[in-house]
């Protein structure tokens, strides 16, 4: 749906929602559509294609050119300890206060794209608490990407620039190209498996975090408003959610939210 007030959608960007659909599984209508509209006149120029007919022809023919889309439109762009002050956050004062009852805890990445966010988590309960059994669900509605983030190999060394040095040798191992790989320490307990906000039903949990970064950011509030109320279902008392810097959820007590912090929202109750 899009808001009465906004410019009408385009009779051939419309039908072109309709038949990415079919194509790619990716529902365009929860995105806001002035803005995918023009992002995607952005990327369609990149290529020299001037209406969404003809791009559409292409997106049923050229599978690298459906990748691509697909990538564009769910934000495929991820580093770990993305927003280094968010990460220092979780570090010192959110997941130490989650970690005070004593057991290991349940996560979902949500949207987790190349794998960043999840190892980056996973990196800091192996510090904070060592020996736990942590769980970490990693979900992406992109097979081929999240399949790139189980393989949790190939990463360049921009995608590690907030790593410190000594992370880096502790919890990566480096190939004789120039590229990084993640340690086995840092992968157990992760579990890869695609899943759609927009689609699919939620796992259910109770998970102690939540992280959501940087995915729902040109989704339409009706949108957002269905993955924040699915999100608080799948969460424990107390539970943290974590999203990005931009994506404030504006009215948060009416889903059973409060502040707790920049990014930051912990469920109503507390955590056992």
């Amino acid at each position: 749906m899009h808001n009465a007030a906004e410019s009408p959608i385009p009779a051939e960007f419309e039908a072109f929602r309709r038949r990415a659909y079919h194509l790619t599984g990716l529902d365009l209508t929860s995105y806001k559509a002035p803005q995918m509209h023009r992002r995607l006149v952005a990327l369609m120029a990149r290529h020299r294609i001037t209406n969404f007919a003809d791009y559409a022809r292409v997106l049923e023919t050229d599978a690298e050119r459906r990748q691509e889309f697909r990538d564009y439109v769910t934000i495929n762009v991820s580093e770990f300890f993305r927003d280094l002050d968010r990460f220092g956050d979780l570090e010192r004062r959110v997941l130490p206060e989650l970690l005070s009852a004593g057991t290991g805890l349940r996560v979902w990445s949500a949207g987790c794209s190349i794998g960043a966010e999840p190892y980056s988590i996973a990196i800091l309960l192996n510090e904070l608490a060592p020996g736990r059994a942590h769980s970490i669900l990693a979900t992406d509605v992109d097979q081929t990407i999240l399949d790139r983030a189980r393989a949790g190999a190939g990463y360049l060394a921009n995608d590690l620039r907030n790593v410190g040095a000594q992370r880096i040798r502790r919890w990566f191992d480096a190939t004789h190209d120039g590229r990084f790989n993640v340690g086995s320490a840092a992968r157990g307990g992760i579990r890869f498996t695609r899943h759609d906000l927009l689609r699919d039903s939620y796992p259910i949990g109770p998970f102690d975090l939540i992280a959501c970064r940087n995915v729902v950011i040109y989704f339409t509030e009706e949108a957002k408003d269905r993955i924040f109320q699915g999100f608080v279902k799948a969460l424990a008392p107390g539970g943290m959610l974590f999203v990005g810097g931009t994506e404030a959820i504006m009215r948060p007590q009416p889903l059973g939210l409060t502040v707790a912090g920049a990014g930051l929202y912990r469920k109503a109750g507390s955590n056992p």
